[in-house]
């Protein structure tokens, strides 16, 4: 067959199946004949080359396959660029310097790649065996130059003053298609509210009105399907201020807005506020109903010696010269002697650890003498019961060997210990065979005592 007619048989082929084009697409595959693409979208960059893969398999045994390659645009019909039969490629002549193919590998080489070949992208496979298979792919194919980096330019150049001025930030890029804005503050997107808002594409910023929460980084990040760049950050100027005005020293006690400190002593006030652009200070004394001011600068000295008076007020008045605010905060210093009101002062900080410290003492001698009260006041009523007891009592105390009849035995009995402060000797009592209970003394005067007491109808009996 010459080219010429193998041609206008692939023609004639693809002009009968273009009705059933987009059912294979829907499905990939028919019966055993299965096409894939990794991807259904492929971004590629102008002047560079585009790799389109594509597999395909089948369960049946096959003579011939036939691999076709269309390309189509927006509302206009699918155009041939190149076919093959088992590995015999045929190129529509316009297009076969663009376009390669190795089969029986149905993958699609674009080189090089231009706008105009923006479109979708058809892979037709035809298994000729004990019938014809037929399935296809779509793939599109979009085209794009890479971002350039972007610049940002702010206006006004020179600044804004918060709650007055405005603040302009525009993106520019030089080179770029399909491009997408993002403002970033501090490496976080910028979201639309009260004071921010964006152009239609997103290019600019506008900040309406400047506050000093609008101070930080600014970058401007720009992006496309093939790429992203992020310009160098910038800060816009803001003149804010003062805030948060306060008085401190280096000595002293402070207490509130009142400083005291000793007789003899120099101390170094220092005057701070935040503020863009640095405020000018100045140091106003307050005497006799009249004001004058003694001193410009963050920083104020005192000679407490040359005051002559032991209470003196000061103010120190802040001022910002581009935003015009000022603010003032007053403080007063008390001028104290060393000797006896020092002392007073130490004894008044250490009278709260002396009270702890008697309390403390208090209960740790409570709880020891009642510790010695329980310890003691059972013998002593031991020994008041024992010595009131009449001498009967001893000498119906009998002794115990362990042979004696366990009826005799019977009985409930009371073993008593106490120390023998009088020294009196009972062995007498003690030793007599009628006795009730059995007494003894060891070296250490303490006296041991079993009492056994006897139910009233067993002794009965026992008599």
């Amino acid at each position: 067959m010459g080219q010429d007619a193998f041609m206008e048989l692939l023609r004639s082929m693809v002009g009968l199946s273009l009705c059933k084009i987009h059912l294979l697409l829907i499905a990939g595959s028919c019966l055993g004949l299965k096409v894939t693409v990794p991807s259904y979208t492929v971004h590629g960059i102008r002047g560079q080359a585009l790799y389109l893969p594509v597999h395909y398999g089948f369960h049946t045994p096959a003579s011939d396959i036939q691999i076709i390659w269309l390309f189509e645009r927006s509302h206009t019909m699918p155009k041939y660029l190149l076919g093959s039969v088992n590995k015999s490629v045929v190129p529509d002549l316009e297009y076969q310097h663009k376009f390669t193919m190795m089969p029986p590998n149905a993958s699609l080489l674009i080189n090089p790649l231009q706008f105009t070949d923006e479109g979708n992208y058809i892979v037709k496979v035809n298994i000729q065996g004990n019938g014809t298979l037929s399935a296809s792919q779509k793939i599109q194919v979009t085209v794009d130059d890479p971002v350039m980096k972007p610049m940002v330019q702010f206006h006004p150049a020179s600044g804004a003053v918060e709650y007055v001025g405005n603040i302009t930030l525009t993106c520019q890029v030089e080179g770029g298609t399909r491009l997408v804005y993002q403002w970033r503050k501090s490496g976080k997107p910028i979201s639309i509210n009260s004071s921010h808002s964006f152009s239609p594409q997103n290019n600019t910023l506008w900040i309406v009105p400047v506050t000093k929460e609008d101070i930080g980084n600014y970058t401007c990040l720009v992006s496309n399907p093939v790429s992203e760049m992020e310009s160098d950050i910038i800060m816009p100027t803001i003149y804010y201020g003062p805030y948060g005005l306060q008085v401190n020293s280096d000595k002293g006690l402070k207490v509130g807005e009142v400083f005291t400190v000793d007789l003899g002593e120099a101390v170094l006030f220092d005057c701070s506020a935040d503020s863009y652009p640095p405020n000018t200070y100045s140091w106003i004394q307050r005497s006799d109903n009249t004001t004058h001011v003694i001193k410009h600068g963050p920083r104020l000295e005192v000679a407490s010696e040359k005051v002559a008076q032991k209470t003196a007020d000061y103010v120190c008045c802040a001022y910002n010269n581009i935003t015009g605010r000022h603010d003032e905060t007053r403080f007063t210093v008390i001028i104290t002697s060393v000797g006896l009101e020092k002392l007073a002062q130490r004894g008044k900080s250490l009278s709260p650890l002396a009270s702890i410290t008697g309390i403390s003492l208090f209960l740790i001698i409570s709880m020891c003498l009642l510790f010695l009260w329980k310890k003691y006041q059972p013998y002593k009523a031991i020994r008041q019961k024992l010595e009131g007891r009449p001498e009967s009592e001893y000498r119906k105390a009998q002794t115990f060997s362990g042979h004696e009849d366990a009826l005799s035995d019977f009985g409930i009995y009371e073993f008593v210990t106490f120390p023998d402060a009088s020294g009196v000797s009972r062995m007498s009592s003690r030793s007599s065979p009628a006795s009730d209970g059995v007494t003894g003394q060891d070296i250490h005067g303490t006296i041991y005592e079993v009492i056994q007491h006897i139910p009233e109808q067993q002794q009965e009996n026992t008599e």
